[in-house]
C-alpha cells in the first residue's frame, strides 16, 4: 500500500512538473543578455544567485556532494530544476524543486527536496556606475520534501539582497580594463516561519 501511494505521488508531481515545462514556451520573446547595467554584464552563476532579474530556466541541474557524518560519509546526488518569469521589466517571480538520492554507505534513501516559491525584484540601477541591486523573498513549502533525505522540514522563509557594483581601482598608470572590475554577492539569512 505504502508503494503505491508513493507511486501515485510521484505521478502528480511528474505532472505538475510537465504542464509548468509546457507552458514556459508559449510566450516566446527574443533572448536578452542577462544582466546590464552600463557597459557592465553580470553573467549568471549556478553557485548563488545574481543581482538580475530575467526570464531563467535550468533544466536539469546536477550537483553531487559528499560530506562526513556519524558513521561514514554520506553522498547526496540532487538533480534540481528551476523557472524563473518575468511580470514586468524589473519584477519577477519562480519556483524550483529537485529530487535526491541519499547514500550512507549501508543505506539509501530517494524522494523530493523542497519546493521554493519566491519573487524578486530589481530595486536599484545605476547604468552611469554600472551598478545593479535586486531584493528577493523565497518562501520553502514546509513539509513539500520527502522526510527520509531530510527535506520534510518547517516552512522557511528567505529574503535576500543580491548586488552587482562595478569596483574602479585608483591606479592611473594602468590600463583601463585593468583598473575595473565588478563582483557580485548575495546575502540570504536563513529563517523558519513559524
Amino acid at each position: 500500500m505504502m508503494q503505491l501511494a508513493t507511486t501515485r505521488r510521484f505521478a502528480r508531481w511528474r505532472v505538475g512538473l510537465f504542464l509548468i515545462v509546457a507552458t514556459v514556451p508559449a510566450a516566446p520573446r527574443f533572448a536578452d543578455a542577462h544582466g546590464i547595467a552600463g557597459n557592465r554584464f553580470f553573467p549568471g552563476t549556478l553557485s548563488f544567485d545574481d543581482p538580475a532579474v530575467a526570464d531563467e530556466s535550468i533544466l536539469p541541474l546536477f550537483t553531487s556532494s559528499k560530506r562526513p557524518d556519524e558513521g561514514g560519509d554520506v553522498v547526496d546526488n540532487r538533480f534540481s530544476w528551476s523557472l524563473f518569469r518575468l511580470l514586468t521589466l524589473t519584477l519577477g517571480v519562480g519556483i524550483d524543486s529537485g529530487w535526491v538520492h541519499r547514500n550512507w554507505g549501508s543505506a539509501q534513501r530517494s524522494g523530493f527536496d523542497v519546493t521554493n516559491l519566491s519573487i524578486k525584484g530589481t530595486v536599484y540601477r545605476n547604468d552611469l556606475h554600472e551598478t545593479l541591486v535586486a531584493a528577493g523573498l523565497s518562501w520553502g513549502i514546509g513539509h513539500s520534501g520527502a522526510q527520509g533525505v531530510g527535506a520534510n522540514g518547517p516552512d522557511a522563509i528567505h529574503p535576500g539582497i543580491f548586488f552587482g557594483p562595478r569596483i574602479q581601482h585608483a591606479l592611473p598608470d594602468q590600463p583601463v580594463h585593468a583598473r575595473q572590475t565588478s563582483e557580485r554577492g548575495a546575502v540570504e539569512p536563513v529563517r523558519p516561519a513559524r
